[in-house]
């Protein structure tokens, strides 16, 4: 059904969104009390790699990384290095690295079988010693059905929070990049709650292994212990002291989400959007909504909340392969995210129309785009590594942080956050502004039309 939007209330609703209204916590969210002087939005891949390497040449205590992936390239082996080097100098550091157990033990998608990033490891522990232990995390028998998708770096008292992994790309070692959100948060008690995490729940299971020795287990040999680690993760949480923001400060909870039920990052990203009053921003790389999450944010444009939401063009998608390049299947994705994209906006061009939905299309140069997370009101922000797709909503391993800041606080780092990135986005104004099927090149058409006849789109969305 088509929504109808006079140019009158449009008017209303703007004037409307002004105004700050008083609104109570989330239910169930038990926040950290943190300074709001020491939150700090970073402003692009090269401030996030300069900080990063600081924090870590500076560390006196620990240094504790999550990420889904550190590559094997010049950005993955400077951070070991420096990791490496961080150890030397203070051998009582604390320090470990967990990535995806999957993920580090193959090579790239689309290019030759390989070792993995996992050779690498191997082979600076067996040259520089064995002080910067590698821990590989399977949350499933096999990627495809799930992977270790948590984000966030501990270093001493500090939290810079990011859902970008580690290499080139992301920290934007050479001219091309791929632009994520970067957070850096001063807090003892946010740091200690996500360590606590790492160091208990992660490192202490027998599924969780290292990964820069030898030998390593082959990953059927742990299948028990993964199907045991698992009913771990649906019931584990961050360790939180709740404390009441006081002048000046905010307060960040951090989430865990593991399996399509009792699922705390999917609960709060749900109650996020139902609560949004006057405005909605939503960030994800590639338009594939779970579908609790699309009929939320239905439901928000059938109440007259204004709901924007900035996505990747398809050529600023990481898996777009430029025409002059040989064509895999896995190039066919950026144009099944693009189709999702199309149907949304035709469903809803009379909001569009209105100015109630706004879409905006994120392309710069060849770079590429991979922002997650949510802005309510003014007041709330979530910071997450979740993509917002349904493998996220049912499959992986994620984390989040949510800010509320009822003093507002930080809600000019947040617009100057979103100028920022809306400065190479443009609003998509019609959906037959977007390329339509019959422009696809010829092997797209065919992929897409063999998963359409076989009805095998849909279940391909689920595992996107």
């Amino acid at each position: 059904m088509q929504l109808a939007v006079s140019s009158t209330l449009v008017a209303a609703m703007q004037r409307l969104r002004g105004r700050r209204k008083p609104v109570t916590p989330l239910a169930g969210c038990r926040g950290i009390a943190v300074a709001a002087s020491g939150v700090h939005t970073l402003a692009s891949p090269v401030d996030f790699r300069i900080r990063l390497l600081d924090l870590m040449a500076q560390a006196r205590h620990r240094i504790l990384l999550t990420a889904l992936y550190l590559q094997d390239d010049e950005s993955g082996r400077e951070v070991l290095e420096a990791l490496y080097a961080a150890k030397a100098a203070r051998p009582e550091l604390q320090i470990a690295v967990f990535v995806d157990w999957h993920r580090a033990q193959r090579g790239l998608i689309g290019k030759e079988a390989s070792a993995g990033n996992a050779a690498l490891y191997r082979a600076m522990a067996q040259r520089l010693g064995s002080g910067v232990p590698i821990f590989g995390v399977p949350v499933q028998i096999r990627e495809w059905m799930g992977v270790m998708h948590l984000k966030g770096f501990v270093i001493d008292d500090k939290v810079l929070y990011s859902g970008a992994s580690l290499n080139d790309v992301y920290l934007q070692r050479a001219e091309r990049y791929r632009l994520d959100r970067y957070h850096l948060i001063e807090s003892r008690a946010l740091a200690d709650s996500m360590a606590a995490l790492m160091s208990s729940v992660l490192r202490g299971n027998p599924a969780v292994c290292p990964l820069d020795g030898e030998p390593r287990p082959k990953t059927r040999s742990l299948r028990g212990a993964i199907i045991r680690f698992r009913r771990v993760l649906v019931k584990s949480r961050y360790t939180v002291l709740a404390e009441a923001a006081g002048q000046g400060e905010v307060t960040i909870t951090p989430l865990l989400g593991f399996g399509a039920r009792d699922n705390e990052l999917n609960r709060v990203v749900l109650q996020l959007i139902r609560r949004a009053q006057r405005e909605l921003l939503l960030f994800t790389p590639y338009f594939n909504l779970p579908g609790p999450v699309r009929r939320a944010v239905e439901e928000k444009i059938r109440q007259h909340c204004r709901v924007t939401i900035i996505v990747g063009d398809k050529i600023a998608n990481d898996f777009y392969i430029p025409p002059e390049q040989p064509f895999t299947s896995i190039g066919a994705l950026p144009y099944l995210y693009e189709a999702n994209l199309r149907r949304f906006c035709k469903t809803h061009q009379a909001a569009v129309d209105g100015g109630l939905l706004e879409l905006y299309l994120w392309r710069h140069e060849n770079h590429s785009f991979h922002l997650k997370g949510l802005l309510v009101d003014d007041d709330y922000a979530l910071l997450t590594g979740s993509n917002l797709n349904p493998r996220a909503w049912r499959l992986d391993l994620e984390n989040g942080l949510l800010i509320h800041d009822p003093q507002g606080s930080l809600v000019a780092q947040h617009r100057a956050e979103v100028e920022r990135i809306r400065a190479h986005a443009r609003r998509l104004d019609h959906h037959r502004s977007l390329d339509s099927f019959e422009s696809y090149p010829e092997p797209v058409r065919r992929i897409v039309k063999r998963l359409a006849r076989t009805r095998a789109d849909r279940l391909l969305n689920q595992v996107l």
